[in-house]
């Protein structure tokens, strides 16, 4: 075994991207491990693991071998027929092999392959010494960073994220010689910018991390991460609260600081009366601070911020946080207190004179058809239709607001707030709030009826306009998000149980768009229904993916095109549960086989079973149980009780395995033959009126 010793590799930077740094230290960690493993060099990585700090990316690997393996090469020469004359002297051919090879001919050996016997030349040299590869290994890792817009300082070729400063390059105790992007390596770190701004000696790689602490930075992220989490609890409770902590404020955070320590603030509680949601969004996104929560989930007047340094006089930290959000604060308090001078009604006038899209018309435009299907869906789930419609009529209104204007991701909850404020009734204004879920991937969708109801119908318009006005996503393209809408179109009717046809409701979408986009001659509304439809289940495929649903599951419901997604996920459970009975993979088979079978009858199939021409006692005994079958089926099947009507079909192993065991399906008498079809077919029909089960055939 070679032997090893630890490796340190740090590049010191000013201060990188923030949301990029994690995936540069990743890059750049990985880069350095597939540069090692390309050239043979064995290393134990142990729990290293990408170490970064705003101002620095390093690589620490706690055993590298010192060298390379033997490095051994066969290069194949030419066969014998062109390598040697006739008496058996060495050709031209040859002697250019051996001369490139740096050797005599007739020190090379023969081999044999398909085609006959051939020259080869085997060599053997000894492995390079680490030391010699790093810096073409750390140029390698360098190179295969994924940096968008790379910076270029002074007056040379070099490109990195951020201008490079310092590079640590340390195998064991000793400085590898390298220059890269302008710097020469050697054994000196940097220490905090401005607890410890001097450089940090670094002895060797296993010193790294407890050198760097002692010069005020914690240069793993986990350890940073684990310091800011704690202080801020600790902050949060001595406010009598709790801490809301989101993990994207959180590592922006982390990548934010390399010795963090938290400071608990407090603002006037009369700012308390703007909607909390914007406030909390000024804290997180603009200041990267915490806000502080009641045990009721209410916003208090505290909130806590993270600063680069211990500071000797805290108080002047925590006044210069509270001096930069006042100003964000005052300002949403004049927004949230002009716009309920306003009124939300009134704000929905404007909307006329916004343009939604130029094929679609205008955003009043949008929420009239909205409200259309709002008030259909509600009367089809049970919700009241005449709170639909009013809920749809006022949803959009708030993107007239000031608020919404200053802070876009405040669309419905300063409508909710509004709306409360005029006095509509809370189904109404939780609803308009609810009508954008789910808002990003893995939210929950909504949760009142209205809100449903809402988020439903404003999908289907969004996805029913996007087609008509050629929207369609193509690659990663997608302006309109009509995938997002699309999958959370179907999530809420399926997780709200909502038994719905949605063909006919995109059929209706397509009918309420402006006369000049509708489908005409040569693309209807049923071809462009049938392609919605199909986005929506394409969108639905990832979904169940995701919830380890068999690929071969959804593909026998997806065939059948059920109109309802409601309808499509009972199915699906129903197929999973038949998938685990012992008949199933036989019944399965059996299915495909007779798929094939009907699909080359040349012959009209009748409708009805004639028993006088059942001849074999393994059909008769067949046709007598798949009409038991159907007969205790049907009830189960109209109230879409899958599963039971499953488990009595698998019930029919015995007879289904006697039958094709046993009779000849093609007879030579066509009567027969067309009769022994329609009992197969009066099989396979009741089958498929759950799922084309022949797809979980291996």
């Amino acid at each position: 075994m070679s032997e090893q010793t630890s490796l340190l590799i740090e590049l010191g930077t000013e201060e990188l991207p923030v949301k990029a740094l994690p995936g540069l230290a990743q890059a750049f960690f990985d880069g350095v491990i597939a540069a090692l493993e390309k050239r043979g060099i064995g290393f134990e990585r142990g729990d290293a693991k990408p170490l970064y700090t705003p101002r620095r990316l390093a690589v620490l690997l706690p055993a590298v071998d010192v060298e390379q393996p033997e490095q051994k090469s066969e290069v194949l020469g030419p066969y014998l027929n062109i390598a040697l004359d006739a008496n058996g002297a060495p050709t031209k051919a040859l002697e250019g092999f051996a001369a490139k090879a740096g050797i005599d001919w007739t020190q090379l050996e023969r081999t044999t392959d398909g085609k006959g016997e051939r020259f080869v030349h085997r060599a053997v040299k000894p492995g390079a010494r680490t030391a010699d590869l790093l810096a073409d290994i750390v140029r390698e890792a360098l190179a295969g960073m994924p940096i968008p817009k790379p910076m270029r300082w002074g007056d040379h070729d070099y490109a990195f994220a951020r201008p490079v400063h310092w590079l640590v390059l340390l195998l064991g105790q000793d400085v590898v010689d390298a220059q890269l992007l302008c710097v020469t390596s050697d054994r000196m770190s940097r220490g905090h910018r401005f607890e410890h701004d001097k450089p940090v000696w670094i002895g060797q790689p296993d010193d790294y991390v407890d050198a760097l602490r002692a010069a005020r930075v914690l240069v793993d992220a986990d350890a940073r991460r684990t310091r800011i989490v704690e202080e801020v609890q600790q902050a949060a409770a001595r406010a009598g609260g709790s801490a809301r902590i989101t993990d994207d404020n959180l590592e922006q955070v982390v990548c934010l600081t390399e010795w963090p320590s938290a400071v608990l603030c407090s603002f006037e509680s009369a700012f308390l009366a703007v909607p909390q949601e914007a406030l909390i969004e000024t804290m997180e996104i603009n200041q990267k601070f915490f806000p502080v929560l009641s045990d009721g989930g209410k916003l208090t007047e505290h909130f806590i911020g993270i600063a680069n340094i211990e500071s000797q006089d805290v108080d002047e930290v925590r006044k210069g946080y509270e001096r930069v959000i006042r100003p964000r604060f005052s300002d949403a308090k004049f927004f949230f207190d002009e716009d309920l001078k306003q009124g939300l009604v009134s704000m929905g006038d404007g909307l006329k004179t916004v343009t939604y899209q130029a094929k679609l018309g205008s955003v009043a435009d949008k929420v009239a058809r909205v409200a259309a299907l709002a008030e259909t869906i509600a009367a089809q789930v049970g919700a009241d239709p005449v709170q639909a419609r009013k809920a749809a009529e006022l949803a959009k209104n708030d993107l007239q607001s000031r608020m919404v204007n200053e802070f876009p991701e405040l669309q419905g909850i300063a409508g909710r707030h509004y709306a409360l404020a005029a006095g509509e009734p809370k189904e109404i204004a939780l609803a308009i709030d609810e009508a954008y879920q789910p808002r990003f991937a893995g939210d929950d969708i909504a949760l009142s009826p209205l809100g449903k109801v809402l988020a439903i119908a404003e999908r289907l318009d969004t996805l029913a306009g996007g087609f008509a006005a050629g929207l369609k996503p193509t690659g990663n393209k997608d302006p309109f998000a009509l995938r997002r809408n699309a999958l959370g179109l179907a999530r809420t009717v399926i997780e709200s149980g909502f038994n719905i046809s949605i063909k006919d409701l995109i059929a209706k979408s397509i009918a309420s768009l402006p006369e000049a986009i509708q489908p005409h001659a040569d693309r209807n509304t049923e071809t462009m229904g049938t392609d919605l439809y199909d986005f929506i289940l394409d969108r639905l495929r990832g979904y169940y993916a995701d919830k380890g649903v068999p690929a071969a599951h959804f593909t026998a419901v997806a065939e059948l095109k059920p109109p309802s997604l409601y309808d499509f996920d009972t199915r699906l459970d129903a197929i999973g549960t038949f998938a685990t009975l012992p008949e199933a993979d036989a019944l399965a088979a059996a299915n495909k086989r007779i798929g094939n079978i009907l699909k080359k009858a040349d012959i009209p199939i009748p409708h009805t079973i004639d028993r006088a021409l059942l001849t074999d006692p393994a059909e008769s005994a067949l046709a007598e149980a798949v009409e038991a079958v159907i007969g205790e089926t049907d009830e189960a099947l109209h109230h879409h009780d899958y599963v039971t009507v499953l488990n009595h079909l698998a019930r029919l192993r015995p007879q289904v395995d006697a039958f094709f065991d046993s009779v000849m399906v093609n007879a030579d008498d066509p009567a027969v033959r067309a009769n022994r079809l329609a009992l197969l077919k009066r099989l396979a029909d009741r089958f498929r009126a759950v799922a084309a089960i022949e797809h979980l055939s291996g």
